[in-house]
C-alpha cells in the first residue's frame, strides 16, 4: 500500500509544477471533451501531447482537479486498492471537493484494474475522470469490460495544423490568416508542417538535425515498446522488411499478398504472421489501413488497403512526387481526426476519399493532388465525377498546394482549395 501522507506529497508537487512550471499549453480538442458518467480515454501514439491536454484540464479545474502519473518512480507498486487512497487524501486536502472532483491519471495502463475505480466513482460520486495511456493497451475493445459502455474514448493524434500553427504564431484571427498578412507565414508554416509533421516537441524543435534525431528516437521507442515488446513481435526479418513498406508505401496501395509472395523466398514467414504483423501495426495507431468502398465487407476485405503513417513526419520519402502523397497523408489524418468513415473510391476511375460522417450523415469526396494541369485535369476531375455520380452527390472538393476556384462539371460542383486553407476552415 501506498501511504497518504506520500500521495498527498505527490498531489501537491504535481499541482505546483502544473501550474507554476509548465508552459506552451496548446488548446485541444480532447481537453475540451465532457461525458457525464463515462470515464474519458484518451489513447494515441506516443508523444503525441497527451499529458499536455491533461495539464489543461487540470487547469481549466484547478480548484478540484488531481493528477497523477503512473510512470511516477514515486508510485512504484500502486495497485487498484491504492485508488481509494488517493480519493481520500484529495479529500483531506480539499474537503469542500466531494462529489465533483475531476481525476486525471497519465498512463494509467500500468494500474491492474484501474478502471473498476474509475466506474464507480463517475456513476455513483459525480467525478469526472479523464485517464490517458499507450494506445495498444487503452484501445476501446482492449478496456476491461467493467468500463465497456461506461467510457468515451478519445483518439489523440499529433498536433493538427491549426494547433501547429497556434504553437509556432500564438492565436491568431482566422481571417488574417487566410485572407491578410498572415497568409504568407501561414503558408511558409504549412511546407514545415507537411515536411517535419506534428509531433509537439519536434515542432517545437528549431535545427533540422533535431527534428531528424527526435523523429528516429520516437520510431524506436514505437517500435520496440509499442510493437515488438508488446505483442512479442520476434520474427525481426519481417517486421523490418514490413516497417520499411509501410512507412515508404504512404498514401499508396500496399497487397499483403504480393508482399508475401514478393519476400517469402528471403526469410522464413507464414502469411498468418504477416497479417497478425500488420494488424499490430494498425492497432499501435501508427499507421492507418483505408479500404476499398463497397457495399460487400467480402469485396472490401479482398482489395489491397491505401496506407496513411499517423504523422508525415514518420513518412518515408524517395522521390520528388512525394509532395502530393504528403499533402493526401495530411487530408486523411485530418478526416481521421474529425471520426470520419474513410474509403478510397476505385471503379473505372479512381478518387482518393470517399467518407462519411456519424448516424444520418451523408457522403463527401475529397480528391487530392499537388497542383491540376493540363495533363492530370481529366484524370483528377473524372476520378471525382465519378465517385460523386456513383452516390448521388452534387457537390465535391478537390485539394492542392496552392489553387483555388470553383467550377460546374456535368451537373457537379467542384471547389478547388489548397489543403492549408482547408485544414484552417471550419467545416
Amino acid at each position: 500500500m501506498i501511504s497518504k501522507n506520500l500521495i498527498k506529497e505527490i498531489i501537491l508537487s504535481n499541482r505546483a509544477f502544473i501550474l507554476d512550471s509548465v508552459s506552451g499549453i496548446v488548446p485541444r480538442a480532447a481537453a475540451e471533451v465532457v461525458a457525464p458518467g463515462k470515464t474519458v480515454i484518451m489513447h494515441g501514439i506516443r508523444r503525441s501531447g497527451k499529458t499536455f491536454i491533461l495539464y489543461d484540464i487540470f487547469r481549466r479545474n484547478s480548484d478540484m482537479a488531481l493528477y497523477l502519473d503512473f510512470e511516477d518512480d514515486r508510485l512504484t507498486g500502486f495497485t487498484a486498492a491504492d485508488f481509494q487512497t488517493v480519493q481520500d487524501a484529495f479529500l483531506e486536502l480539499k474537503p469542500e471537493t466531494a462529489g465533483r472532483i475531476v481525476y486525471l491519471f497519465d498512463e494509467v495502463q500500468h494500474v491492474e484494474e484501474w478502471e473498476r475505480f474509475c466506474r464507480r466513482v463517475t456513476e455513483r460520486e459525480n467525478a469526472a475522470v479523464y485517464v490517458t495511456g499507450s494506445s495498444s493497451k487503452l484501445m476501446p475493445l482492449e478496456v476491461d469490460t467493467a468500463i465497456r459502455g461506461r467510457a468515451w474514448s478519445v483518439a489523440v493524434f499529433p498536433f493538427s495544423f491549426p494547433e501547429f500553427l497556434h504553437l509556432r504564431s500564438g492565436k491568431l484571427d482566422n481571417n488574417e490568416i487566410l485572407y491578410g498578412t498572415g497568409k504568407v507565414e501561414t503558408k511558409r508554416l504549412f511546407a514545415e508542417y507537411a515536411k517535419w509533421g506534428g509531433f509537439p516537441e519536434t515542432a517545437l524543435a528549431a535545427d533540422p538535425l533535431d527534428k531528424t534525431k527526435l523523429l528516429k528516437e520516437y520510431l524506436r521507442a514505437m517500435f520496440f515498446r509499442d510493437l515488438v515488446e508488446r505483442y512479442g513481435m520476434t520474427n525481426i526479418a519481417l517486421f523490418d522488411a514490413l516497417a520499411d513498406k509501410l512507412f515508404s508505401s504512404f498514401s499508396t496501395r500496399l497487397s499483403l499478398t504480393a508482399f508475401y509472395r514478393q519476400y517469402k523466398d528471403l526469410f522464413p514467414f507464414s502469411k498468418d504472421l504477416l497479417f497478425q504483423y500488420f494488424h499490430n501495426f494498425e492497432e499501435s495507431m501508427l499507421i492507418f489501413a483505408v479500404r476499398k468502398f463497397s457495399e460487400s465487407s467480402y469485396k472490401r476485405s479482398r482489395n489491397p488497403v491505401k496506407i496513411y503513417p499517423v504523422d508525415t513526419g514518420l513518412c518515408r520519402r524517395v522521390a520528388s512526387e512525394d509532395a502530393g502523397r504528403i499533402l493526401e497523408n495530411i487530408v486523411f489524418i485530418e478526416l481521421a481526426r474529425q471520426g470520419m468513415e474513410v474509403y478510397y473510391f476505385e471503379e473505372k476511375q479512381e478518387c482518393d476519399f470517399i467518407v462519411k460522417g456519424g448516424e444520418g450523415a451523408g457522403f463527401a469526396a475529397f480528391q487530392v493532388c499537388l497542383e491540376l494541369t493540363d495533363e492530370n485535369r481529366r484524370r483528377e476531375t473524372g476520378g471525382l465525377l465519378a465517385a460523386c455520380k456513383r452516390l448521388l452527390m452534387t457537390d465535391g472538393m478537390i485539394l492542392t498546394d496552392d489553387q483555388e476556384w470553383e467550377e460546374e462539371v456535368e451537373g457537379v460542383k467542384i471547389r478547388v482549395l489548397p489543403v492549408w486553407r482547408w485544414l484552417i476552415m471550419d467545416k
